[in-house]
């Protein structure tokens, strides 16, 4: 009777271990100090570069600073009326990348145009997806998760704050201005700016995070390390 209670204990308390780890160590996680100065750095610093970066394109590119009004941006349906004609550009690499200026109805890519409210709501839920993720789906050691983590909230908060201050996101990075389809359509028309890049760099990293925490959960597993053993 007595051994086949220690066994039942010992069947739920791995079964409970299990699970845990099935999350990646949620708890341990939540109360890492260095992962949440990661993820808290990280969100900060997109956030502070992309605001600054805006407001520096749109002080600096034109002759005289662009200064963009909600409610005109509200009651126009062309944007480009907003802006200076013909746009600055400003070659910052040839052929690799421009500086000008556009304003953006849409998202990343000018997608959904006009849909600002959908991708306010969107841009919500996203963070709380996200923040999720860094506490249930990374251990306290996954840093470079933390890192991407950080990038896609903050990057998200910082055309949040264009959408809902002045009714659109400002761009001003044209990678690849000259590149031309067989028979000279735009190879890439998109003007965007850091929180794009950012965002997609932390897409990028943690896809590659997860494929590579999968590609070593379908090994077999080895004798654990000293440092195997103080996390778990």
């Amino acid at each position: 009777m007595s051994c086949r209670s220690e066994s039942t204990k010992a069947g739920v308390a791995s079964g409970v271990h299990g699970s845990a780890g099935a999350f990646g160590g949620s708890q341990s996680t939540f109360r890492s100090r260095r992962a949440w100065i990661v993820f808290l750095t990280a969100i900060v610093l997109s956030l502070v570069v992309d605001l600054l970066t805006k407001e520096w394109a749109f002080a600096r590119l034109a002759d005289a600073p662009v200064t963009i009004d909600r409610s005109q941006v509200l009651a126009t349906s062309d944007l480009h009326l907003l802006l200076p004609q013909p746009p600055p550009r400003v070659v910052v690499v040839p052929g690799l990348l421009d500086l000008t200026l556009v304003l953006n109805p849409g998202a990343v890519f000018g997608l959904g145009a006009g849909k600002r409210w959908f991708f306010i709501f969107f841009t919500v839920i996203a963070v709380a997806v996200v923040t999720w993720i860094f506490w249930k789906g990374t251990r306290p050691r996954d840093w470079p998760a933390h890192l991407a983590a950080g990038l896609i909230i903050g990057s998200g908060l910082g055309n949040l704050y264009d959408r809902v201050l002045y009714a659109c996101v400002r761009d001003f990075l044209h990678p690849l201005p000259q590149a031309r389809w067989p028979g000279g359509k735009p190879l890439w028309p998109y003007v965007s700016n850091v929180a794009d890049a950012l965002l997609l760099a932390g897409i990028a990293g943690l896809l590659l995070f997860t494929w590579r925490r999968d590609a070593s959960e379908d090994m077999p597993a080895g004798p654990k390390t000293n440092k195997d053993r103080a996390e778990s």
